[in-house]
């Protein structure tokens, strides 16, 4: 919520993993260690292997234990210490913020704070975080404490997209409230106030940075912060809220119909992914984020939290995941341990992961993949259809083992 790299997403389930049982297994004879030659690594100690080949050991398709073509996946085993690893890290300098007269007296900014005194007369703004064509975010204190007021931007209520917009907002409002009602085990804000009529909400403002600034960040978080981001996820997945405090924002069929008319599923494509969505129809559902973007995830010291729930509600297993996965084209340990994780609840679980991530990534192309586009674009959108390529492979090798 407080970066620019936040956009709507669509979205996931839960499986619980069961560990292969010991019982009856006798030590085998120590085996010979052998020796592989080591890969060329860059500066900063990752591999610098061509990045189709990093891809499709992400993905699974050449490991001694296929991760997404019906193996048997090694769990990644949680840790709860991964929160810690944040600490280590020196303090990172904060900017002073000052109130900044020229951004508070736009005309839309000075809408928004009118809407947001109906609320909260005490509010008194700091910084212009944001002033975008859908939302605008003040930072400000009420009293002492620091505050995020979002608002619906004057330009979305004159656009084509505003009824989806205002359900969007309308559902965040929903969701904070009801996360008074039912506390998630994960870090978010805490609602301050809401104007569901004037599409306000105010929440507290929690220290930290943004995982990432852009939506495709070309430097990937480190591996401690990337373990304790997959901690949180996993366990807003894990957890089961009453079934009727959430909805289901994505129709599985409805969205494969609709990039198969489009020309982005071919007629196999589209089949497989019915035929994988049909093996799911007893699968529960998994409570996600829905938009799990690194730019929608703070670090704070006290470990990640959690921004913009717009797209929460009931997906399949794996949803959040598939997101993140999408947009760690560079860090290919990331991956792999998102692969992991997905596999661990499996067969099922490998299937909706493999659904999920072919939805999402179809997503992208749809979203970066327009005229005009920068060569820095261009490159991204390779990546994208590269990544497609191989979830589609991943996919009709699932298909083959069912």
């Amino acid at each position: 919520m407080y970066s620019s790299a936040s956009t709507p997403a669509q979205s996931a389930t839960r499986t619980a993993p069961r560990p292969p049982s010991a019982a009856g297994t006798r030590p085998g004879p120590k085996p010979v260690p052998q020796t592989r030659p080591a890969a060329a690594r860059g500066t900063d100690g990752r591999s610098t292997d061509a990045r189709g080949q990093a891809g499709r050991t992400a993905l699974g398709l050449r490991t001694p234990d296929p991760v997404l073509n019906g193996g048997v996946p090694r769990p990644v085993p949680g840790r709860p210490g991964a929160d810690r690893l944040l600490r280590g890290r020196p303090p990172q300098p904060q900017p002073v913020e000052r109130i900044d007269p020229a951004a508070l007296q736009t005309p839309a900014v000075r809408a928004a704070l009118a809407n947001i005194a109906r609320i909260c007369p005490a509010f008194t703004p700091r910084q212009v975080l944001r002033e975008g064509s859908r939302h605008i975010l003040v930072a400000g204190t009420i009293g002492r404490a620091p505050v995020v007021a979002k608002c619906l931007a004057p330009q979305a209520v004159r656009g084509e997209q505003f009824e989806q917009l205002v359900a969007d907002f309308h559902h965040e409002v929903a969701v904070y409230r009801a996360f008074v009602r039912h506390r998630p085990p994960v870090r978010l804000p805490r609602l301050v106030a809401a104007d569901h009529d004037r599409c306000v909400l105010v929440i507290e403002r929690v220290p930290g940075r943004a995982a990432a600034r852009e939506r495709h960040p070309v430097n990937a978080p480190t591996p401690g912060e990337v373990r304790a981001i997959l901690g949180a996820v996993r366990t807003l997945n894990l957890w089961r809220p009453p079934t009727d405090v959430f909805h289901t924002p994505l129709d599985y069929p409805m969205e494969i119909a609709r990039f198969h008319s489009v020309g982005q599923l071919t007629d196999r494509d589209a089949c497989d992914l019915r035929g994988l969505l049909h093996g799911l129809g007893h699968t529960p559902l998994q409570l996600c984020h829905g938009d799990a973007l690194l730019g929608n995830i703070l670090l704070a010291p006290s470990g990640p939290v959690l921004v913009d729930w717009e797209q929460a509600g009931w997906y399949l297993p794996g949803y959040d995941l598939a997101v993140l996965w999408s947009v760690l084209s560079g860090d290919t340990a990331a991956r792999r341990q998102i692969s992991q994780l997905a596999q661990s609840g499996g067969t099922m679980a490998r299937d909706a992961f493999l659904v999920n991530l072919v939805l999402v990534l179809m997503r992208e192309i749809r979203l970066y993949d327009v005229p005009g586009a920068g060569e820095e674009q261009r490159i991204m959108i390779r990546r994208l259809y590269e990544d497609a390529a191989l979830a589609r492979r991943a996919v009709r090798a699932a298909v083959g083992t069912r």
